[in-house]
Protein backbone atom coordinates (compact mmCIF):
# COMPACT_ATOMS: atom_id res chain seq x y z
CA UNK A 1 0.00 0.00 0.00
CA UNK A 2 3.06 2.26 -0.19
CA UNK A 3 2.03 3.57 -3.60
CA UNK A 4 -1.44 4.30 -2.29
CA UNK A 5 -0.09 6.25 0.67
CA UNK A 6 2.14 8.29 -1.63
CA UNK A 7 -0.75 9.14 -3.95
CA UNK A 8 -2.95 10.19 -1.03
CA UNK A 9 -0.16 12.28 0.49
CA UNK A 10 0.48 14.04 -2.82
CA UNK A 11 -3.23 14.75 -3.17
CA UNK A 12 -3.40 16.19 0.35
CA UNK A 13 -0.46 18.48 -0.43
CA UNK A 14 -2.11 19.63 -3.65
CA UNK A 15 -5.40 20.22 -1.85
CA UNK A 16 -3.74 22.13 0.99
CA UNK A 17 -2.39 24.71 -1.44
CA UNK A 18 -5.90 25.57 -2.56
CA UNK A 19 -7.72 25.83 0.74
CA UNK A 20 -11.05 24.18 1.28
CA UNK A 21 -12.63 22.28 -1.57
CA UNK A 22 -15.66 24.12 -2.91
CA UNK A 23 -18.76 22.77 -4.62
CA UNK A 24 -17.15 23.81 -7.89
CA UNK A 25 -14.08 21.68 -7.09
CA UNK A 26 -16.34 18.71 -6.36
CA UNK A 27 -18.16 19.23 -9.66
CA UNK A 28 -14.88 19.36 -11.59
CA UNK A 29 -13.69 16.19 -9.85
CA UNK A 30 -16.95 14.44 -10.70
CA UNK A 31 -16.81 15.47 -14.37
CA UNK A 32 -13.16 14.45 -14.75
CA UNK A 33 -13.81 11.11 -13.07
CA UNK A 34 -16.85 10.31 -15.19
CA UNK A 35 -15.11 11.48 -18.37
CA UNK A 36 -12.24 9.06 -17.76
CA UNK A 37 -14.64 6.17 -17.22
CA UNK A 38 -16.72 6.93 -20.30
CA UNK A 39 -13.62 7.54 -22.42
CA UNK A 40 -12.43 4.02 -21.56
CA UNK A 41 -15.94 2.77 -22.32
CA UNK A 42 -16.17 4.42 -25.74
CA UNK A 43 -12.62 3.58 -26.79
CA UNK A 44 -13.45 -0.08 -26.35
CA UNK A 45 -16.94 0.32 -27.87
CA UNK A 46 -15.60 1.92 -31.05
CA UNK A 47 -12.82 -0.65 -31.37
CA UNK A 48 -15.36 -3.44 -30.90
CA UNK A 49 -17.02 -2.26 -34.13
CA UNK A 50 -14.17 -1.24 -36.42
CA UNK A 51 -11.14 -3.16 -35.08
CA UNK A 52 -11.79 -6.33 -33.08
CA UNK A 53 -14.03 -8.13 -35.61
CA UNK A 54 -11.21 -7.97 -38.16
CA UNK A 55 -8.35 -8.39 -35.70
CA UNK A 56 -9.76 -11.09 -33.39
CA UNK A 57 -12.56 -12.75 -35.39
CA UNK A 58 -11.36 -12.68 -39.03
CA UNK A 59 -12.61 -16.22 -39.73
CA UNK A 60 -16.22 -15.06 -39.32
CA UNK A 61 -18.24 -12.80 -41.56
CA UNK A 62 -18.29 -9.11 -40.46
CA UNK A 63 -21.74 -9.33 -38.80
CA UNK A 64 -20.89 -12.47 -36.82
CA UNK A 65 -17.49 -11.02 -35.86
CA UNK A 66 -19.15 -7.86 -34.54
CA UNK A 67 -21.71 -9.88 -32.59
CA UNK A 68 -18.91 -11.91 -30.96
CA UNK A 69 -17.15 -8.63 -30.19
CA UNK A 70 -20.33 -7.34 -28.53
CA UNK A 71 -20.53 -10.51 -26.41
CA UNK A 72 -17.10 -9.64 -25.00
CA UNK A 73 -18.28 -6.03 -24.69
CA UNK A 74 -20.97 -7.24 -22.25
CA UNK A 75 -18.42 -8.94 -19.98
CA UNK A 76 -17.47 -5.65 -18.32
CA UNK A 77 -21.05 -5.04 -17.24
CA UNK A 78 -21.31 -8.57 -15.84
CA UNK A 79 -18.05 -8.08 -13.93
CA UNK A 80 -18.94 -4.66 -12.56
CA UNK A 81 -21.18 -5.80 -9.64
CA UNK A 82 -18.43 -8.23 -8.57
CA UNK A 83 -15.99 -5.33 -8.64
CA UNK A 84 -18.29 -3.32 -6.39
CA UNK A 85 -18.38 -6.15 -3.85
CA UNK A 86 -14.58 -6.51 -3.92
CA UNK A 87 -13.74 -2.82 -3.75
CA UNK A 88 -16.36 -1.98 -1.14
CA UNK A 89 -14.54 -4.47 1.09
CA UNK A 90 -11.24 -2.70 0.32
CA UNK A 91 -12.95 0.63 1.06
CA UNK A 92 -14.10 -0.55 4.49
CA UNK A 93 -10.72 -2.09 5.32
CA UNK A 94 -8.23 0.42 3.90
CA UNK A 95 -10.13 3.58 3.02
CA UNK A 96 -11.44 5.47 0.00
CA UNK A 97 -8.01 6.50 -1.27
CA UNK A 98 -6.73 2.92 -1.38
CA UNK A 99 -9.83 1.73 -3.17
CA UNK A 100 -9.70 4.42 -5.84
CA UNK A 101 -5.96 4.04 -6.43
CA UNK A 102 -6.17 0.28 -6.90
CA UNK A 103 -9.35 0.45 -9.01
CA UNK A 104 -8.12 3.20 -11.33
CA UNK A 105 -4.71 1.56 -11.67
CA UNK A 106 -6.43 -1.71 -12.62
CA UNK A 107 -8.75 0.13 -15.00
CA UNK A 108 -5.89 1.96 -16.70
CA UNK A 109 -3.71 -1.15 -16.86
CA UNK A 110 -6.43 -3.38 -18.33
CA UNK A 111 -7.34 -0.67 -20.84
CA UNK A 112 -3.79 -0.04 -21.99
CA UNK A 113 -3.19 -3.81 -22.13
CA UNK A 114 -5.72 -3.90 -24.96
CA UNK A 115 -3.29 -1.77 -26.94
CA UNK A 116 -0.86 -4.71 -26.97
CA UNK A 117 -3.49 -7.27 -28.00
CA UNK A 118 -2.09 -9.73 -30.57
CA UNK A 119 -4.15 -10.60 -33.60
CA UNK A 120 -5.79 -13.89 -34.52
CA UNK A 121 -3.10 -14.35 -37.16
CA UNK A 122 -0.44 -14.21 -34.43
CA UNK A 123 -1.91 -16.40 -31.65
CA UNK A 124 -5.19 -17.82 -32.94
CA UNK A 125 -8.17 -18.05 -30.57
CA UNK A 126 -5.95 -16.95 -27.67
CA UNK A 127 -6.48 -13.40 -28.94
CA UNK A 128 -10.20 -13.66 -28.14
CA UNK A 129 -9.49 -15.05 -24.66
CA UNK A 130 -6.99 -12.26 -23.94
CA UNK A 131 -9.51 -9.66 -25.08
CA UNK A 132 -12.18 -11.22 -22.86
CA UNK A 133 -9.81 -11.25 -19.87
CA UNK A 134 -8.84 -7.60 -20.23
CA UNK A 135 -12.49 -6.63 -20.74
CA UNK A 136 -13.54 -8.54 -17.60
CA UNK A 137 -10.77 -6.84 -15.58
CA UNK A 138 -11.90 -3.50 -16.98
CA UNK A 139 -15.41 -4.11 -15.68
CA UNK A 140 -14.09 -5.34 -12.34
CA UNK A 141 -12.15 -2.09 -11.98
CA UNK A 142 -15.16 0.02 -12.96
CA UNK A 143 -16.98 -1.45 -9.98
CA UNK A 144 -14.32 0.11 -7.76
CA UNK A 145 -14.27 3.58 -9.30
CA UNK A 146 -17.37 4.69 -7.41
CA UNK A 147 -16.04 7.60 -5.35
CA UNK A 148 -19.21 8.88 -3.72
CA UNK A 149 -18.79 12.34 -5.22
CA UNK A 150 -22.20 12.32 -6.96
CA UNK A 151 -23.73 11.40 -3.60
CA UNK A 152 -21.79 14.24 -1.99
CA UNK A 153 -23.21 16.63 -4.57
CA UNK A 154 -26.74 15.31 -4.01
CA UNK A 155 -26.45 15.67 -0.24
CA UNK A 156 -25.29 19.28 -0.55
CA UNK A 157 -27.79 20.29 -3.23
CA UNK A 158 -30.25 23.05 -2.27
CA UNK A 159 -33.82 21.82 -2.50
CA UNK A 160 -34.64 24.06 -5.47
CA UNK A 161 -31.48 23.13 -7.42
CA UNK A 162 -31.37 19.34 -7.11
CA UNK A 163 -31.84 18.87 -10.84
CA UNK A 164 -28.83 21.05 -11.61
CA UNK A 165 -26.63 19.13 -9.18
CA UNK A 166 -27.92 15.76 -10.46
CA UNK A 167 -26.96 16.46 -14.08
CA UNK A 168 -23.30 17.31 -13.36
CA UNK A 169 -21.95 13.70 -13.21
CA UNK A 170 -23.75 12.85 -16.47
CA UNK A 171 -21.68 15.36 -18.45
CA UNK A 172 -18.80 12.89 -18.46
CA UNK A 173 -20.59 10.63 -20.99
CA UNK A 174 -20.79 12.99 -24.00
CA UNK A 175 -17.37 14.49 -23.21
CA UNK A 176 -15.82 11.02 -23.15
CA UNK A 177 -17.55 10.17 -26.44
CA UNK A 178 -16.34 13.37 -28.10
CA UNK A 179 -12.71 12.67 -27.20
CA UNK A 180 -12.85 8.97 -28.12
CA UNK A 181 -14.70 9.52 -31.43
CA UNK A 182 -12.41 12.37 -32.43
CA UNK A 183 -9.29 10.31 -31.76
CA UNK A 184 -10.48 7.34 -33.78
CA UNK A 185 -11.76 9.58 -36.59
CA UNK A 186 -8.34 11.25 -36.80
CA UNK A 187 -6.43 7.98 -37.07
CA UNK A 188 -8.91 6.39 -39.49
CA UNK A 189 -8.86 9.45 -41.75
CA UNK A 190 -5.09 9.98 -41.76
CA UNK A 191 -3.71 6.43 -41.89
CA UNK A 192 -3.87 3.74 -44.50
CA UNK A 193 -5.98 0.72 -43.63
CA UNK A 194 -2.85 -1.38 -43.11
CA UNK A 195 -1.25 1.16 -40.76
CA UNK A 196 -4.47 1.70 -38.83
CA UNK A 197 -5.00 -2.01 -38.17
CA UNK A 198 -1.31 -2.56 -37.48
CA UNK A 199 -0.76 0.20 -34.91
CA UNK A 200 -3.02 3.25 -35.31
CA UNK A 201 -6.00 1.84 -33.40
CA UNK A 202 -3.79 1.21 -30.37
CA UNK A 203 -3.04 4.86 -29.55
CA UNK A 204 -6.45 5.76 -28.03
CA UNK A 205 -5.90 2.99 -25.47
CA UNK A 206 -2.59 4.59 -24.43
CA UNK A 207 -4.38 7.93 -24.03
CA UNK A 208 -6.90 6.22 -21.75
CA UNK A 209 -4.16 5.34 -19.26
CA UNK A 210 -2.95 8.97 -19.11
CA UNK A 211 -6.51 10.24 -18.56
CA UNK A 212 -6.98 7.76 -15.71
CA UNK A 213 -3.89 9.11 -13.93
CA UNK A 214 -5.28 12.65 -14.11
CA UNK A 215 -8.67 11.40 -12.89
CA UNK A 216 -7.07 9.61 -9.94
CA UNK A 217 -5.47 12.77 -8.56
CA UNK A 218 -8.56 14.87 -9.28
CA UNK A 219 -10.64 12.47 -7.17
CA UNK A 220 -8.11 11.90 -4.42
CA UNK A 221 -7.73 15.65 -3.96
CA UNK A 222 -11.38 15.72 -2.87
CA UNK A 223 -11.84 12.45 -0.98
CA UNK A 224 -8.94 13.21 1.39
CA UNK A 225 -10.30 16.63 2.38
CA UNK A 226 -11.59 17.24 5.94
CA UNK A 227 -15.11 17.92 4.61
CA UNK A 228 -15.28 14.56 2.83
CA UNK A 229 -13.63 12.75 5.75
CA UNK A 230 -16.20 14.22 8.15
CA UNK A 231 -19.08 12.94 6.04
CA UNK A 232 -17.34 9.59 5.75
CA UNK A 233 -16.83 9.24 9.50
CA UNK A 234 -20.38 10.36 10.29
CA UNK A 235 -21.71 7.51 8.16
CA UNK A 236 -23.24 9.66 5.43
CA UNK A 237 -20.65 8.53 2.86
CA UNK A 238 -19.46 5.38 4.58
CA UNK A 239 -19.69 2.10 2.66
CA UNK A 240 -22.20 -0.27 4.20
CA UNK A 241 -22.32 -3.99 3.59
CA UNK A 242 -24.07 -4.68 0.32
CA UNK A 243 -26.38 -7.31 1.80
CA UNK A 244 -27.48 -4.81 4.47
CA UNK A 245 -28.09 -2.14 1.84
CA UNK A 246 -30.10 -4.50 -0.36
CA UNK A 247 -32.14 -5.72 2.63
CA UNK A 248 -32.92 -2.16 3.73
CA UNK A 249 -33.19 -0.44 0.35
CA UNK A 250 -34.17 -3.38 -1.87
CA UNK A 251 -37.17 -1.65 -3.41
CA UNK A 252 -35.17 1.43 -4.33
CA UNK A 253 -32.39 -0.72 -5.79
CA UNK A 254 -34.81 -2.61 -8.05
CA UNK A 255 -36.69 0.50 -9.16
CA UNK A 256 -33.41 2.33 -9.66
CA UNK A 257 -32.11 -0.47 -11.86
CA UNK A 258 -35.10 -0.27 -14.23
CA UNK A 259 -36.06 3.41 -14.11
CA UNK A 260 -33.20 4.53 -16.42
CA UNK A 261 -33.75 1.82 -19.08
CA UNK A 262 -35.19 4.30 -21.59
CA UNK A 263 -32.06 6.43 -21.22
CA UNK A 264 -29.70 3.47 -21.45
CA UNK A 265 -31.48 1.93 -24.44
CA UNK A 266 -31.27 5.28 -26.24
CA UNK A 267 -27.68 5.69 -25.00
CA UNK A 268 -26.55 2.78 -27.16
CA UNK A 269 -28.94 3.58 -29.98
CA UNK A 270 -27.02 6.83 -30.59
CA UNK A 271 -23.49 5.66 -29.72
CA UNK A 272 -22.45 2.04 -30.30
CA UNK A 273 -25.28 0.53 -32.35
CA UNK A 274 -25.57 3.14 -35.15
CA UNK A 275 -21.81 2.98 -35.74
CA UNK A 276 -22.05 -0.80 -36.14
CA UNK A 277 -25.06 -0.50 -38.47
CA UNK A 278 -23.43 2.12 -40.71
CA UNK A 279 -20.13 0.25 -40.74
CA UNK A 280 -21.71 -3.12 -41.61
CA UNK A 281 -24.69 -2.27 -43.81
CA UNK A 282 -23.67 0.82 -45.79
CA UNK A 283 -20.75 1.73 -48.02
CA UNK A 284 -19.70 4.63 -45.81
CA UNK A 285 -16.38 4.74 -44.01
CA UNK A 286 -16.43 4.99 -40.22
CA UNK A 287 -14.60 8.31 -40.00
CA UNK A 288 -17.55 10.40 -41.26
CA UNK A 289 -19.99 8.85 -38.84
CA UNK A 290 -17.53 9.20 -35.96
CA UNK A 291 -17.41 12.93 -36.70
CA UNK A 292 -21.23 13.03 -36.75
CA UNK A 293 -21.23 11.31 -33.35
CA UNK A 294 -18.74 13.78 -31.90
CA UNK A 295 -20.65 16.83 -33.18
CA UNK A 296 -24.02 15.42 -32.05
CA UNK A 297 -22.60 14.80 -28.58
CA UNK A 298 -22.29 18.57 -28.15
CA UNK A 299 -26.08 18.74 -28.49
CA UNK A 300 -26.17 16.05 -25.79
CA UNK A 301 -24.09 18.24 -23.48
CA UNK A 302 -26.45 21.18 -24.02
CA UNK A 303 -29.47 18.97 -23.33
CA UNK A 304 -27.93 17.55 -20.14
CA UNK A 305 -27.26 21.07 -18.88
CA UNK A 306 -30.82 22.09 -19.78
CA UNK A 307 -32.23 19.07 -17.93
CA UNK A 308 -31.09 20.55 -14.61
CA UNK A 309 -33.21 23.73 -14.46
CA UNK A 310 -35.99 21.97 -16.36
CA UNK A 311 -36.17 19.22 -13.71
CA UNK A 312 -36.16 21.83 -10.95
CA UNK A 313 -39.07 23.58 -12.64
CA UNK A 314 -41.34 20.65 -13.61
CA UNK A 315 -40.04 17.95 -11.28
CA UNK A 316 -37.44 15.28 -11.97
CA UNK A 317 -39.98 12.46 -12.15
CA UNK A 318 -42.22 14.38 -14.56
CA UNK A 319 -39.22 15.10 -16.79
CA UNK A 320 -38.25 11.43 -16.87
CA UNK A 321 -41.83 10.37 -17.65
CA UNK A 322 -42.07 12.94 -20.43
CA UNK A 323 -38.67 11.89 -21.79
CA UNK A 324 -39.65 8.20 -21.78
CA UNK A 325 -42.86 8.95 -23.69
CA UNK A 326 -40.93 11.05 -26.21
CA UNK A 327 -38.33 8.28 -26.61
CA UNK A 328 -41.17 5.83 -27.26
CA UNK A 329 -42.47 8.14 -30.00
CA UNK A 330 -38.94 8.59 -31.38
CA UNK A 331 -38.55 4.81 -31.63
CA UNK A 332 -41.32 4.79 -34.25
CA UNK A 333 -39.38 6.79 -36.84
CA UNK A 334 -35.76 6.48 -35.62
CA UNK A 335 -35.03 3.46 -37.89
CA UNK A 336 -36.19 5.36 -40.98
CA UNK A 337 -33.92 8.27 -40.10
CA UNK A 338 -30.87 6.07 -39.51
CA UNK A 339 -31.49 4.41 -42.87
CA UNK A 340 -31.95 7.79 -44.61
CA UNK A 341 -28.40 8.53 -45.78
CA UNK A 342 -26.15 11.30 -44.52
CA UNK A 343 -28.98 13.75 -43.80
CA UNK A 344 -31.13 11.15 -42.07
CA UNK A 345 -28.21 9.92 -39.99
CA UNK A 346 -27.39 13.45 -38.85
CA UNK A 347 -31.00 14.22 -37.90
CA UNK A 348 -31.23 10.87 -36.10
CA UNK A 349 -28.08 11.55 -34.10
CA UNK A 350 -28.91 15.15 -33.18
CA UNK A 351 -32.48 14.36 -32.11
CA UNK A 352 -31.29 11.23 -30.32
CA UNK A 353 -28.67 13.10 -28.34
CA UNK A 354 -31.10 15.85 -27.37
CA UNK A 355 -33.55 13.27 -26.03
CA UNK A 356 -30.71 11.37 -24.40
CA UNK A 357 -29.42 14.47 -22.67
CA UNK A 358 -32.81 15.37 -21.22
CA UNK A 359 -33.43 11.85 -19.87
CA UNK A 360 -29.90 10.73 -19.06
CA UNK A 361 -29.18 14.03 -17.33
CA UNK A 362 -31.64 13.16 -14.54
CA UNK A 363 -31.68 9.34 -14.67
CA UNK A 364 -29.27 8.93 -11.76
CA UNK A 365 -30.63 11.78 -9.65
CA UNK A 366 -33.98 10.17 -8.98
CA UNK A 367 -32.19 7.04 -7.83
CA UNK A 368 -29.74 8.71 -5.44
CA UNK A 369 -32.44 10.88 -3.91
CA UNK A 370 -34.49 7.80 -2.96
CA UNK A 371 -31.87 6.30 -0.68
CA UNK A 372 -31.48 7.14 2.98
CA UNK A 373 -28.33 9.09 3.75
CA UNK A 374 -26.75 6.10 5.50
CA UNK A 375 -27.14 3.80 2.48
CA UNK A 376 -26.80 6.36 -0.31
CA UNK A 377 -23.11 5.70 -1.01
CA UNK A 378 -23.40 1.91 -1.39
CA UNK A 379 -26.96 1.92 -2.69
CA UNK A 380 -26.11 4.30 -5.53
CA UNK A 381 -23.11 2.17 -6.51
CA UNK A 382 -25.08 -1.10 -6.56
CA UNK A 383 -28.00 0.45 -8.43
CA UNK A 384 -25.69 1.97 -11.02
CA UNK A 385 -24.06 -1.43 -11.62
CA UNK A 386 -27.39 -3.18 -12.11
CA UNK A 387 -28.84 -0.42 -14.27
CA UNK A 388 -25.85 -0.47 -16.61
CA UNK A 389 -25.86 -4.26 -16.76
CA UNK A 390 -29.57 -4.61 -17.53
CA UNK A 391 -29.92 -1.48 -19.62
CA UNK A 392 -26.61 -1.17 -21.42
CA UNK A 393 -24.48 -4.29 -21.19
CA UNK A 394 -26.35 -6.32 -23.79
CA UNK A 395 -27.91 -3.42 -25.71
CA UNK A 396 -25.51 -3.33 -28.69
CA UNK A 397 -25.63 -7.12 -29.00
CA UNK A 398 -29.42 -7.31 -28.78
CA UNK A 399 -30.05 -4.34 -31.09
CA UNK A 400 -27.61 -5.52 -33.78
CA UNK A 401 -28.81 -9.12 -33.57
CA UNK A 402 -32.43 -8.04 -33.98
CA UNK A 403 -31.69 -5.49 -36.70
CA UNK A 404 -29.45 -7.91 -38.59
CA UNK A 405 -32.18 -10.53 -38.70
CA UNK A 406 -35.38 -8.46 -38.87
CA UNK A 407 -34.28 -5.06 -40.14
CA UNK A 408 -33.87 -1.69 -38.46
CA UNK A 409 -37.49 -1.64 -37.34
CA UNK A 410 -36.54 -4.27 -34.75
CA UNK A 411 -34.00 -1.86 -33.24
CA UNK A 412 -36.83 0.63 -32.85
CA UNK A 413 -38.83 -2.02 -30.99
CA UNK A 414 -35.89 -2.53 -28.64
CA UNK A 415 -35.81 1.20 -27.91
CA UNK A 416 -39.56 1.15 -27.29
CA UNK A 417 -39.18 -1.67 -24.76
CA UNK A 418 -36.71 0.42 -22.75
CA UNK A 419 -39.14 3.33 -22.63
CA UNK A 420 -41.95 1.04 -21.47
CA UNK A 421 -39.76 -0.39 -18.68
CA UNK A 422 -38.95 3.12 -17.47
CA UNK A 423 -42.60 4.14 -17.39
CA UNK A 424 -43.56 0.99 -15.47
CA UNK A 425 -40.75 1.46 -12.94
CA UNK A 426 -41.64 5.11 -12.36
CA UNK A 427 -45.35 4.23 -11.99
CA UNK A 428 -44.53 1.53 -9.41
CA UNK A 429 -42.29 3.98 -7.55
CA UNK A 430 -45.05 6.59 -7.49
CA UNK A 431 -47.63 4.09 -6.22
CA UNK A 432 -45.22 2.84 -3.54
CA UNK A 433 -44.49 6.38 -2.44
CA UNK A 434 -48.21 7.11 -2.11
CA UNK A 435 -48.68 3.94 -0.06
CA UNK A 436 -45.81 4.90 2.24
CA UNK A 437 -47.21 8.38 2.76
CA UNK A 438 -50.66 6.94 3.54
CA UNK A 439 -49.12 4.55 6.07
CA UNK A 440 -47.23 7.40 7.72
Amino acid sequence: MAGTSTAETDSKLIGSHHGQVSAGDIAVGVIIGRTSEFFDFFVYAIASVIVFPKLVFPTHDPLAGTLYSFVIFALAFIARPFGTVLFMAIDRAYGRGAKLTIALFLLGTSTVAMAFLPSYEDVGVIAAWLLALTRFLQGLALGGTWDGLPSLLAMNAPHNRRGIYAMIPQLGAPIGLIVASSLFAFFVANLSADDFFAWGWRYPFFVAFAINVVALFARLRIVVTPEFSKLYESGDLQPTRIKDTVRTEGRNVVIGAFAPLASFALFHMVTVFPLSWVFLFTNEGPERFLVIEAVSAFFGIAAIVASGPLADRVGRRNLLVGSAITIAIFSGFAPQLLDGGAVGETVFMVLGFILLGLSFGQSSGIVASSFSRHHRYTGSAVTSDLAWMFGAGFAPLAALLMAGNFGLIAAGAYLLSGAVCTLIALWIDRQSSRTDRSAD
